[in-house]
């Protein structure tokens, strides 16, 4: 409560010695495009956190993984370096539990979470990210059970070529190239890269195993008409990973590959109704190794994924305001050597001898509405959708919601929702039983209701916003242990009910806006904190892998300088409180010991020479090597410094306008 009346009195000084805002100035225009209906921040009664191309620029981050470590409400639980498998999560929730989206099309994995973040573009291709907290079936669909984020990536106006460079620490080099050409009403664009590094680990064999490779390339294009438009993307992330001891802490030579593929198109007319039709497919392969390159000592895992997806839907504006509806079908399939159930006809791996002996194939089908009143106070949304998946045996169910704000001045607003969501276990919870683990294929979908409120003064060189939610959650996924029974396996249960009480403080200043100067010394200062609790009925004698394993307390504050005209320079600092614990393991055997999840602070820095179409730029990542954990037995990277240099070329031709 005092670090909320604090937050509330700094925020009314800085509105009462600010200047007036002026009948031209528009505040958070921008459009939030992954919903149903686009709507600007201003309008928005939810808590929506947007990552601009000027914040992912100064942030010393270089994956979009990194990126989302900044923002208030997500956790980013990191295994290996530079994105190579994290898991995001949101709001105290699993990385199982959110949607992921490339610019509105769902690219997350059902077979886990732990590789939905493989993404197949550099931050330097990213317009802004987009972040919805909470639940999000009537935006999102309902694997957004936590929130969702979607990654907007960047479309030129003109022709024009660009070149990103890359070294540092423990051998990193990266290399990216793109290339875009407009013509007329046509737009292509097309990126590509490649990133190593040996890592920052070695087995105790001495070998390493926190080294990388990575291949990416994506293409979008687009064709614009007055009464309508088309977009089409194609991706391709290709990795090989050192997995150390990713997922047993009793080997730490694991390896991996994954190759995820991404297609889709989508359109919009702009008559008097808005159709927006798309259809998308995205394909993964995995390989894992529990011993790295040796076959014979233990089979390798394969897994073959694909996810065909339609979504017909559409919006129109009425004397009433605006109404969505659509209807989606969503298709997961996958092959496997050991998630789920006998395939009639065995399928071999490609190259290999081994044989996808297993698979499952499920189909979700969802029917949607929402409609939206905005007036110059007031903001009103309710829909629901209307959810049956053929791999779920509890039938059809409605998660409606609704969402209301209301501005007292041309600074405040209040606003307040309730939502619901559903989600259905990934492939792995329902089958994954190897490697000391037993799942159970009759698992339910998790179900989760949630209240939000909060305040946000919003003006020009200020944003501030307070917000309080609880979440109450039911049929919650978790792997549990049986601490009465040596070498017990992780098994996968359903818990009753998990709650979660949490509030969240944002602040951001922009100095020259506020001092009216074209420049000052201190660009902009952001500051975010969030706290949670979570409540389940503990179960006396079992240790909980995920549930009750979230940060209870994230802050982060980061300070743009602008010293002179070229140079700019970041500095941010972020603290990590994490509740849960984990077996200690040492040389590969376990010491029985539990051990708490220590709070850690890290300090990153970047300085960049910023001039039109070149920058040059040195960042620092954990600046003081602190020495911290985010996954049991996992050990992450100490200091580790990049250089860097971005060229860009522009040529004629130009985006005809619409």
């Amino acid at each position: 409560m005092r670090t909320t009346l604090r937050f509330f009195v700094l925020t009314a000084l800085l509105a009462l010695f600010c200047r007036p805002v002026s009948a031209q100035e528009v505040l958070d225009t921008v459009q939030v495009t992954g919903v149903r209906i686009p709507i600007s921040l201003m309008q928005s009664a939810r808590m929506v956190t947007v990552l601009d191309s000027v914040a992912i620029a100064s942030i010393p981050a270089h994956s979009v993984n990194d990126l989302l470590k900044y923002a208030v409400g997500v956790d980013v639980r990191q295994r290996g370096a530079e994105g190579m498998q994290t898991d995001i999560s949101i709001r105290g929730g699993t990385c199982d539990q959110i949607a992921i989206l490339i610019n509105g099309i769902p690219i997350s994995d059902p077979q886990t979470g732990h590789n939905a973040a493989d993404f197949p573009f550099a931050i330097s291709e990213i317009e802004r990210i987009e972040i919805l907290e909470g639940p999000a079936a009537r935006a999102y669909g309902t694997s957004s059970l936590l929130g969702a984020v979607n990654i907007v990536t960047r479309k030129e106006e003109t022709s024009g070529a660009g070149v990103r460079l890359e070294g540092g620490s423990h051998a990193l080099f990266s290399a990216s190239a793109s290339g875009n050409l407009v013509r007329g009403a046509m737009n292509h664009k097309l990126s590509a890269g490649y990133a190593r590094s040996d890592g920052y680990t070695v087995s105790r064999a001495g070998t390493l195993n926190s080294d990388f490779g990575a291949v990416k390339a994506f293409y979008q294009g687009s064709f614009a008409h007055p009464d309508f438009i088309i977009n089409w993307q194609v991706g391709l992330s290709n990795r090989d990973f050192g997995s150390n001891t990713f997922y047993s802490a009793r080997f730490d030579d694991q390896f991996e590959h994954t190759l995820k593929t991404y297609t889709a198109i989508q359109a919009e007319t702009f008559g008097r109704v808005h159709l927006k039709p798309s259809l998308y497919w995205n394909h993964g392969n995995d390989r894992f190794e529990l011993f790295r390159g040796n076959p014979d000592a233990y089979p390798y895992n394969y897994h073959s994924t694909n996810v065909l997806g339609a979504n017909l839907g559409g919006w129109f504006e009425s004397g009433w305001g605006k109404t969505a509806f659509g209807a989606e079908v969503r298709n997961e399939d996958i092959i496997s050597t050991n998630l789920g159930e006998p395939l009639s006809k065995p399928v071999r791996v490609r190259g290999t001898d081994a044989v996808y002996k297993v698979g499952l194939n499920r189909t979700d089908l969802s029917l949607y509405m929402e409609h939206n009143v905005v007036l110059p106070r007031f903001t009103f949304s309710a829909g629901a959708t209307l959810v049956y998946n053929t791999g779920n045996s509890e039938g059809v169910r409605l998660h409606p919601g609704a969402d209301v704000s209301y501005r007292i001045s041309d600074s405040w607003k209040l606003y307040a929702s309730y939502n619901s969501a559903q989600r259905m276990p990934t492939f792995t919870e329902l089958y994954y039983s190897v490697g000391g683990h037993q799942a159970d294929k009759n698992l339910r979908a998790e179900k989760m209701q949630a209240v939000e409120g909060g305040v946000k003064f919003l003006r020009p060189g200020i944003r501030a916003i307070a917000t309080v939610y609880y979440h109450h959650g039911t049929d919650m996924i978790d792997w549990i242990k049986d601490l009465s029974v040596l070498d017990a396996p992780w098994t996968s249960v359903n818990h009753a009910v998990v709650n979660s009480l949490g509030e969240e403080l944002t602040l951001r200043l922009d100095f020259p806006l506020l001092l009216a100067r074209e420049r000052f010394l201190l660009r902009d200062l952001n500051f975010c904190y969030a706290h949670i609790n979570q409540y389940k009925a503990a179960i006396p004698g079992f240790e909980s892998y995920y549930a009750l394993e979230y940060l209870r307390n994230k802050v982060v504050i980061q300070a743009d300088f602008a010293p002179w005209k070229w140079l700019n320079i970041n500095v941010s600092w972020r603290l990590n409180d994490r509740v849960g614990s984990y077996r200690r393991y040492e040389d590969g055997v376990d010491t029985g010991e539990s051990v708490a999840y220590r709070p850690y602070s890290l300090l990153d820095a970047k300085v960049s020479w910023d001039v039109p179409r070149f920058s040059l730029w040195l960042s620092a990542e954990n600046l003081l090597n602190t020495t911290y954990i985010d996954h049991g037995n996992v050990p992450q990277p100490g200091l580790w410094i990049k250089l860097g240099v971005t060229g860009l070329v522009s040529c004629s031709g130009r985006r005809r306008s619409l």
